[in-house]
């Protein structure tokens, strides 16, 4: 039998006019405004660290274990106001500022050998298999053989840290690069040094700048783990050789003073100069989010 249907109802929307469309203005409030702020959180991250080391180092009541967290930072502000360690900081930097830029030109020298010729490849390739596993701390018993003790000592083994981290991380970067960049420098006749730097090395930037990175982090460890063992030269030295001393003290507030130090060192050179080159150049060439 046939089906039996209802009309609809006829009826007519409003137009819509395009001024009446908007975003939603929700006013954040201070709380989200505060936690927006990455430096804010970190700030945050970092008092709840120092308080849980003030509660734990009250509940063992041993300075010769762990003194307290303020303790320490009345022990660090005496060390900077009569300047002491920052001639220890002061002359870590320089050994450090020495190996470290060693180390990028050797890197550099390589990976750009290693992309313009097939026996410059194999040997960056031949190389880094042997020597990347290479932990810098062995070649401290060669570097006193070699150089005897004192600044050349510790810039061979901080060479070694930097070198390796950097040139893999530079020689990916540069295979990463598109065919099209490729061909694009090719087509305009760049060849060599002037190729590598107009093309791959921009292209390759976020690898290059994580390589320096990690170059970075491996120098500072191992700069502080060498001069633990043979860091003075001529009566003075750096922050390690400042702990290894105050160890033998029994100083552990100025012991764990000069560890605070290399950590805000760490914390600064990653803050004020790796965070900023990254935000002016990969991040404001949209390379990473």
């Amino acid at each position: 039998m046939p089906s039996i249907t209802s009309a609809r109802a006829e009826y007519e929307r409003a137009q819509v006019r395009e001024h009446d469309f908007g975003v939603v203005d929700v006013p954040l409030s201070r709380w989200d405004r505060l936690y927006g702020l990455s430096a804010v959180r970190k700030l945050f991250i970092l008092a709840l660290l120092a308080i849980v080391w003030q509660a734990y180092a009250l509940y063992l009541d041993n300075e010769l274990l762990l003194p307290t967290f303020g303790e320490t930072v009345v022990t660090l502000w005496k060390l900077v106001v009569s300047g002491e360690i920052l001639l220890k900081a002061w002359a870590s930097i320089k050994v450090l500022m020495q190996g470290y830029l060693v180390g990028i030109a050797l890197a550099l020298a390589l990976t750009v050998l290693a992309v313009t010729t097939r026996i410059g490849n194999d040997l960056l390739e031949t190389l880094t298999a042997m020597f990347n596993p290479l932990p810098a701390i062995a070649l401290l018993p060669l570097a006193l053989i070699w150089f005897g003790l004192g600044t050349p000592s510790l810039v061979f083994v901080l060479v070694h840290a930097v070198l390796w981290p950097v040139a893999l991380n530079t020689h990916s970067g540069f295979l990463a690069v598109s065919n099209t960049l490729r061909m694009v420098g090719r087509n305009y006749g760049l060849r060599g040094l002037p190729y590598v730097a107009r093309i791959l090395v921009p292209a390759a930037f976020p690898s290059i700048l994580s390589g320096l990175k990690i170059g970075w982090a491996f120098a500072w460890r191992t700069l502080i783990a060498a001069e633990l063992v043979f860091g003075a030269t001529s009566g003075s030295g750096g922050l390690g050789w400042f702990i290894y001393e105050n160890k033998n003290l029994l100083d552990i507030p100025a012991v764990f003073s000069g560890l605070f130090t290399v950590i805000l060192i760490g914390l600064l050179v990653e803050g004020l100069i790796f965070r900023k080159l990254e935000q002016h150049t990969v991040r404001k060439w949209g390379m990473q989010a």
